[in-house]
């Protein structure tokens, strides 16, 4: 079984935000966890509707910054202010398959069919910063190019550290089933990531050959789910005061006005599968009131508000 520095919290667009990543914490201190994706030019224009450019790492314990963008010195630059910031490692993102970011910004999963931006990317960004520098990427562009190992090459003569690697192509985005290659006779480290839900699918990438792995869309409603890995904790019997507890980290970071319509998603995730939750969502949805959300949040779970 992997130890819990080599279990890693996925970089999730719109979910691994701060308040998010406490959750995390709450649960599992030590597991590496990487910060949703960040534009190397709102970073370094410092653009101030974008909270997450102003994150304060130095208190967060293990946490990995992702960076995207197409232009090595920019990348360089957005590196350093988050070395400043208290990220404990870069991760570079090379394997987003949205169009605005790998087609016509040509970052994320287009620097797969780039190599040689992908190589001067990365050595500029670890030519930049003393913390160690990862990428994160994907199998291939599609089902014809499926290059991966090349990449991870690259990756490894340009500096480095490791490589984690999501076992789909770009053309499938996130449909289908996750495909896990064998890990064998690679320079750096490889991260399983991709449809790992438990232990079980945990331990399988360790017997392929990976030297870790990330959980990613299992951790949804589930920010436990790190803990129940590792066995130092059972799932919750009742969420409630989590949800609360969430939520109130939610307005802390964000304020109640835009925190009550992002959580509606989260409250989704965390009552999915529960006995009348589809009534439940159909309400929340409907509330932009704190107090309205937090009664409903109550009287679902029946919990007590004692956070």
């Amino acid at each position: 079984m992997y130890t819990d520095n080599q279990i890693f919290a996925a970089p999730m667009a719109g979910i691994s935000d701060k308040p998010f990543r406490q959750m995390v914490r709450e649960f599992a201190p030590n597991v590496p966890v990487v910060t949703e994706m960040i534009s190397c030019h709102s970073l370094v224009g410092r653009h101030k509707n974008c909270l997450r450019n102003f994150d304060d790492y130095a208190t967060e314990g293990n946490v990995g910054a992702q960076i995207f963008g197409a232009r090595p010195d920019l990348m360089a630059d957005a590196a350093q202010i988050l070395v400043d910031a208290g990220a404990a490692w870069i991760d570079i993102n090379m394997g987003c398959p949205v169009p605005k970011v790998a087609t016509r910004s040509g970052a994320g999963a287009f620097l797969m069919r780039d190599h040689k931006l992908a190589g001067k990317i990365i050595k500029s960004v670890t030519g930049a910063v003393k913390i160690p520098v990862s990428v994160k990427t994907r199998l291939g562009w599609d089902a014809d190019s499926m290059d991966w190992g090349d990449l991870v090459n690259v990756a490894a003569d340009n500096g480095a550290a490791w490589v984690t690697l999501h076992g789909r192509t770009r053309a499938a985005g996130y449909a289908g089933v996750a495909v896990h290659p064998e890990i064998k006779d690679m320079p750096i480290p490889i991260i399983a990531n991709g449809d790992l839900k438990t232990r079980t699918d945990v331990d399988e990438m360790r017997k392929l050959g990976y030297s870790g792995a990330m959980i990613g869309r299992a951790m949804l409603g589930r920010p436990w789910i790190f803990g129940e890995i590792l066995g130092n904790v059972k799932s919750p019997e009742n969420i409630g005061n989590i949800v609360l507890k969430h939520l109130d980290l939610m307005v802390k970071y964000y304020g109640a006005h835009a925190a009550v319509p992002m959580f509606r998603k989260h409250l989704a995730w965390y009552s999915a599968g529960i006995p009348n939750s589809a009534n439940f969502r159909i309400k929340v949805n409907a509330i932009n009131d704190i107090s309205e959300m937090k009664d409903e949040i109550l009287q679902f779970w029946g919990c007590v508000a004692n956070i």
